[in-house]
């Protein structure tokens, strides 16, 4: 197949996407398949009569990557290292390669890439792409929206309460919380801007820090205990796994580099607590209707009690994520679940 890994973007996740584009694509071309790894906002710069046989050269057209940075990108340093300054979101000939190719690999992550509006782009154009449709991704990336179909699925999520630029509460007493609590952006990834608070003094830089990445944010309460992933692939939870930062909590920092956390797959749970964070992994995604392939993120208390965050409509797929891990136990290397993602999005559309 000739298949495009569309990447990068313009979300402070945007390295991370761009090293999960970089592994796909290796992944895709051991599995056989003609590769393009494409950064959907910087393009590739040749006339449209130029990439007619494009991927016959997919290697050399394709983009190189190196490591993931520790701290978040300067996007609008990107934005200003775009060649044609358009301002269009899509880079030149983004569309026509896409168009071109057999399937489209989302490895986006973050803002225009698990919010929807790409996927409903691809729609129009008639472009085949792998993960889930516009609605379910828009509604996931939104956390304070799927937090209430997590609810009408009967998943257990953290209480809490979302604010507006507009209607700042500067006053913690006015959220009718206690602390400790967790300030974070409503439609945030990787944990970039959340700050777990634990008096007013702390809760006022909390608001600054999130407010400064979206003009919506939450404010929930704290849960204190154990973190979880469980990925979901067909509808089928695979193996939970546990996360536990070496220091602090699971920040951008302890996601991405390399040697922060320690992380342990299957976990270690009795088999009651497996099976109910799996059914409720599961419940998630059929409640929102995350029917390819989605991870659901967890925390279990000291009192054994379960926690539902968010779904992750792209999970990353970087040498430090969890999807695949949690594939690898069930005997699914890398390549083959790359492969998986792939065949389970084409099955969608033949199915058409």
């Amino acid at each position: 197949m000739d298949i495009v890994v569309l990447a990068g973007g313009l979300s402070t996740e945007r390295d991370v996407s761009l090293i999960t584009g970089s592994m796909v694509s290796s992944a895709l071309r051991k599995k056989g398949h003609r590769v393009i790894l494409l950064d959907v906002f910087m393009g590739y710069h040749e006339s449209e009569e130029e990439i007619s046989d494009i991927f016959s050269r997919s290697e050399e057209v394709s983009l190189k990557v190196s490591g993931i940075p520790e701290t978040a990108p300067d996007i609008e340093q990107v934005k200003r290292n775009r060649k044609d300054q358009s301002a269009c979101f899509f880079g030149p000939n983004v569309i026509a390669m896409c168009r071109m190719a057999d399937m489209v690999f989302m490895a986006l992550h973050g803002e225009n890439g698990e919010n929807g509006k790409i996927q409903a782009v691809f729609d129009l154009y008639g472009i085949r792409y792998t993960g889930s449709g516009y609605l379910e991704s828009a509604i996931c990336m939104n956390k304070n929206i799927a937090k209430q179909f997590f609810r009408e699925a009967g998943v257990p999520c953290p209480q809490g309460i979302s604010m507006k630029r507009s209607e700042r509460l500067d006053s913690f007493a006015d959220t009718g919380l206690s602390l400790p609590c967790v300030v974070k952006p409503n439609c945030g990834g990787s944990s970039i801007g959340v700050s777990i608070v634990r008096d007013e003094a702390e809760y006022q830089a909390a608001l600054d820090e999130a407010f400064f990445y979206e003009d919506e944010i939450l404010v929930e309460e704290y849960v204190e205990g154990r973190e979880f992933s469980v990925g979901v692939i067909r509808g089928k939870a695979l193996p939970i796994i546990e996360i536990a930062p070496i220091e602090g909590f699971y920040d951008y920092k302890n996601k991405y580099k390399a040697g922060s956390a320690v992380e342990t797959c299957p976990a270690e749970l009795p088999e009651e607590l497996t099976c109910e964070m799996q059914h409720y992994a599961e419940e998630a995604a059929a409640g929102i209707g995350l029917t390819s392939y989605s991870r659901i993120d967890f925390l279990l208390n000291n009192n054994n009690q379960i926690y539902c965050l968010e779904a992750n409509t792209l999970p990353g797929m970087t040498p430090t994520s969890l999807l695949p891990q949690e594939a690898a136990v069930v005997g699914m290397d890398f390549e083959t679940l790359c492969q998986e993602l792939v065949d389970l999005s084409m099955e969608k559309y033949q199915a058409e």
